[in-house]
């Protein structure tokens, strides 16, 4: 018997449908994983075998074979071990086929059986909606996952919370969308005494949208005032806050589902690298001019930074992405931002 659970692979800002298929044939027994998956998904086979030794069952003494389909997707992260559990189980009946396939899961497990989280658990609430599918997620990411829409979501601690909602043993109350943070205060402009020039140059680039470079003396407030940007600009409707999530989810730095109508201000140092800056590394993430994503991204002491830090900055200042180019992966990013730039 097949059992096949549907999750998902994140490429920039896009979900794409994974399936998780598990077979079970007489053999010697091992546990082989295919379908192009990294040394993190290969790793889950041993917390999979831990998660389900904690909740009293044993592997058959047969070869297990979990195939990632479509194979030739890069597979990264973590999020693939409860897909990768729960097809197991289905495939040795232990819960039932047809009830997984009306969801999405996502979430790592530990040794002890618990579901931790891992992220991106947003951008799998969305595609979930759009697939007309419910959520399967850890406990710590349900009220991220709930401001997907309608949708169902299952957000469980434990492996066994989680086979007992299946059954129908034991059911998980429905996650509430997390809060909506009020706009936060940082520095304000009254702190500003005299640079009346300033503050006006200040306001007219929050008015229109506009780039903005400080030229001036050690002292002269130029930091403060590229800080106080962000408390003049319109807080955030409820898309844009949506869409700020979505980049902040994958960077997994979205806490506790909590949404925010304050506009991202990212500081980077002068020594940061062209990919922190734009994005990228073995597993890409969005870089600073995504995490400054419909907000301020202030460069201070901008001619100590790299000429070609810099000149990476064009292509996303002009058509509000950046594309992160990899051997093994190729994902966009949005970028639009207010640039404010400190110079002496």
């Amino acid at each position: 018997m097949v059992a096949i659970v549907s999750t998902v692979a994140y490429l920039g800002l896009e979900a794409r449908s994974v399936d998780v298929q598990c077979n079970l044939v007489a053999g010697l027994p091992a546990f082989v994983m295919v379908g192009l998956a990294d040394k993190a998904v290969a790793e889950s086979r041993e917390r999979v075998r831990g998660a389900i030794a904690a909740i009293g069952l044993a592997l058959p003494p047969k070869r297990i074979t979990v195939n990632m389909s479509p194979a030739d997707l890069p597979k990264e992260g973590s999020h693939y071990d409860l897909a990768v559990a729960l097809a197991l189980l289905g495939a040795m009946g232990i819960v039932d086929a047809e009830t997984l396939s009306g969801y999405v899961v996502v979430g790592e497990l530990g040794l002890d059986g618990r579901i931790a989280p891992s992220p991106g658990v947003l951008l799998a609430a969305l595609h979930a909606a759009e697939t007309g599918r419910g959520l399967i997620c850890p406990a710590a990411q349900g009220a991220e996952a709930a401001w997907a829409g309608n949708i169902e979501v299952v957000a469980a601690h434990d492996l066994i919370g989680l086979l007992n909602h299946l059954k129908g043993d034991q059911l998980l109350a429905a996650p509430a969308p997390g809060d909506v943070e009020a706009a936060a205060h940082g520095p304000d402009l009254r702190q500003v005494k005299g640079q009346e020039t300033a503050k006006r140059a200040l306001e007219i680039a929050a008015a229109g949208g506009h780039n903005l470079l400080f030229v001036g003396p050690p002292g002269a407030g130029k930091s403060l005032m590229a800080a106080c940007l962000p408390g003049i600009l319109p807080p955030l409707d409820a898309a844009e806050a949506l869409e700020v999530s979505m980049v902040q989810s994958v960077a997994g730095t979205l806490a506790g589902g909590r949404l925010t109508r304050t506009r991202p201000f990212r500081a980077p140092h002068h020594s940061a690298s062209m990919a922190a800056l734009t994005g990228g590394g073995l597993k890409v993430r969005p870089g600073e001019v995504s995490m400054a994503h419909l907000g301020v991204l202030f460069l201070d002491e901008l001619p100590e930074f790299q000429r070609a830090v810099l000149d990476s900055l064009r292509q996303p200042l002009e058509t509000g992405t950046v594309s992160v180019a990899r051997a093994n992966a190729h994902v966009t990013f949005p970028a639009r931002v207010k640039p404010a730039m400190h110079v002496h």
